[in-house]
């Protein structure tokens, strides 16, 4: 790489970002197909990013882009300040961890770390693939063959490989997908503690909400070859933007309902006359016809009241349809009087039996838990029964 340097837009002046992962206007189209359209993105250095979405949303041939694996149709990718435009997939300052590992199986572990140093013929690999090795936690098992290692130490060691060649961007494209869910889980924490240690930029595809809320500081998400919202996990959890990313990630109760006043701090909607309010900083749309969302777990259950007393910010009447218990939580299914199923999950604190199919309750959630929507959009968008992975 030592033939590559920066961009002239990218020059001293522009401090660290020179060593940003930058996609300025990159679309990709087969055929007719638009894979990516028009993606601006911006991944500083040192950061663990996610890309997440369901198949055939753009996130894997952004990262192939990336990898100079497929070639932008427009735009330009811009690693480390030097523009990738020509630049060939082994000249590029990237490794790619895949899913099916990729390992030698007729080499041992340290030849596989070892394998890209020794391509570009350096001598003395020991001390590094020893301290990559102990990087993975995988001292001990240097001289055993692929075949011989568990799947998450084989995604230790193609890691490990990918690593040693000190990468601008580590690029990891559905990592964790081979791996059973104990073994995914474990590798989630593996693999943030790792980058933390090393300091790389990771660029993480997936479709897995979990892996992408577990391990990324910043995610992205995509849908129709476009970022529908991008922010923290805990700022896309909270308040999501589209009635998309609100049923991607995670799950949300969306219910249609009307504005009908506002102050400085609050919009105030009906839903099948009930008043609600909900914090004006979390209303994506202030007028008309609006979705109101809220998040299972923030929802609280009780009795019915037979005597309305304070109704302000309760939906009541509904007749509870199902029961699950799952150990730390109880899940819910409510039925509402307008027909629609609420979920609702609630802590099992044991402060209070357990409500059972057929019993009346009220439900009720702070103003600051829920957030609006613009009622334009589907929304079943992105919910799990429409994903595929």
């Amino acid at each position: 790489m030592d033939d590559l340097q920066p961009d002239s837009q990218t020059g001293a002046a522009a401090g660290d970002t020179r060593h940003d992962l930058r996609l300025e206007g990159v679309s990709k189209r087969f055929g007719n197909f638009i894979a990516v359209d028009n993606l601006d993105l911006v991944v500083p250095r040192g950061s663990f990013f996610g890309l997440l979405g369901p198949s055939g949303c753009g996130k894997s041939t952004t990262l192939r882009m990336i990898a100079g694996l497929e070639q932008p149709s427009s735009g330009r990718i811009v690693i480390g300040g030097v523009d990738m435009a020509g630049v060939k997939p082994y000249q590029r300052p990237v490794n790619t961890v895949f899913q099916s590992y990729a390992l030698f199986p007729h080499l041992t572990i340290a030849e596989n770390v070892a394998f890209g140093l020794r391509r570009r013929g350096v001598k003395d690999v020991r001390r590094q693939v020893a301290d990559m090795l102990a990087l993975v936690e995988l001292e001990s098992q240097a001289a055993k063959k692929p075949a011989q290692l568990s799947g998450g130490q084989q995604q230790r060691v193609a890691l490990a490989r990918a690593l040693i060649n000190k990468p601008e961007v580590l690029l990891l494209d559905e990592p964790l997908g081979a791996l059973d869910l104990r073994l995914r889980r474990q590798m989630q924490i593996e693999l943030k503690r790792i980058q933390e240690e090393v300091g790389l930029t990771f660029v993480h595809v997936t479709h897995d909400q979990e892996e992408a809320m577990t391990m990324a500081d910043t995610i992205a998400v995509m849908n129709k070859g476009v970022i529908e919202q991008m922010g923290t996990p805990e700022e896309l959890y909270e308040n999501p933007c589209t009635t998309f990313v609100a049923n991607f990630l995670g799950q949300s109760n969306l219910i249609e309902a009307g504005v009908v006043g506002a102050d400085d701090d609050h919009i105030t909607v009906d839903i099948a006359g009930n008043r609600i309010a909900v914090d004006r900083s979390r209303a994506r749309s202030q007028e008309g016809t609006v979705w109101l969302g809220v998040r299972p777990e923030k929802v609280s259950i009780s009795a019915h009241a037979d005597r309305p007393g304070d109704d302000q910010g309760k939906l009541r009447g509904g007749i509870v349809s199902d029961v699950s218990f799952v150990g730390v939580s109880t899940q819910y299914l409510v039925r509402m009087p307008w027909g629609q199923e609420l979920s609702v999950f609630e802590q099992n604190t044991g402060e209070h039996s357990l409500f059972s199919s057929g019993d009346s309750v009220d439900l009720s959630w702070k103003p600051s838990r829920a957030f609006l929507l613009d009622h334009h959009q589907d929304a079943h968008a992105g919910a799990q029964d429409e994903q595929s992975t």
